[in-house]
């Protein structure tokens, strides 16, 4: 039997385990442990399963779940940029997509083709599967950081409207979801997780 396929898929699966190795910034729920991007793509996937009930559009669930275990795999070589970084753009396109073609050029040319494919549905946000995962890849830190009486926002001083502003995009995949983050995020205001500009 020849091996050579399956050993392309064993040697892909092998280095995604670098995955567990790369820090966020956010702290697991009521926790001060850092989370990694593992994790935080499991974590993700889950609650696209339970949640997916509130997307603004019906959408293919399962296609949600690939993409949000797809979608930071780059990280591997590209590195996690914090969401609230003034000093790096969280859009980090060109060593996101050479992290991409190294990553999914492991596997066989089918999986290649369907996992760059993936990813790049993910990133454009053009579907309403990839807007319902982006919403929900916005969803768990809030949920997080509000669990840890402001988590990185405290710790970054980020403010109230920059929370807003980079948050609100939720709504394009989940009006439901963006309401519900509203809520908490304001009444973090009310709790002193975060604060108002002056």
């Amino acid at each position: 039997m020849n091996f050579e396929y399956l050993l392309k898929q064993i040697a892909f699966i092998q280095e995604i385990d670098k995955l567990k190795y790369i820090q966020r910034k956010t702290c697991l729920f009521n926790s001060q442990r850092k989370e990694n991007d593992a994790e935080h793509s499991w974590h993700l996937a889950i609650m696209a399963m339970v949640l997916a009930e509130h997307a603004n559009e019906p959408v293919d669930t399962m296609k949600v779940v690939k993409m949000l275990l797809i979608h930071d795999l780059v990280e591997i070589d590209a590195g996690d940029v914090f969401l609230f970084d003034t000093a790096i753009n969280h859009t980090n396109t060109h060593a996101e997509r050479l992290a991409a073609e190294r990553l999914f050029g492991l596997l066989p040319a089918e999986q290649a083709i369907e996992f760059t494919e993936i990813w790049e549905e993910f990133e454009a946000a053009a579907t309403p599967e990839a807007r319902f995962a982006k919403s929900i890849d916005r969803l768990e830190p809030v949920l997080q950081n509000v669990s840890n009486g402001g988590g990185t926002w405290k710790e970054h001083q980020v403010s109230y409207e920059k929370v807003v502003q980079k948050v609100q995009t939720m709504a394009h995949g989940s009006e439901t979801l963006w309401s519900f983050a509203k809520a908490l995020i304001d009444d973090s205001v009310e709790k002193g997780f975060i604060q108002k500009e002056h």
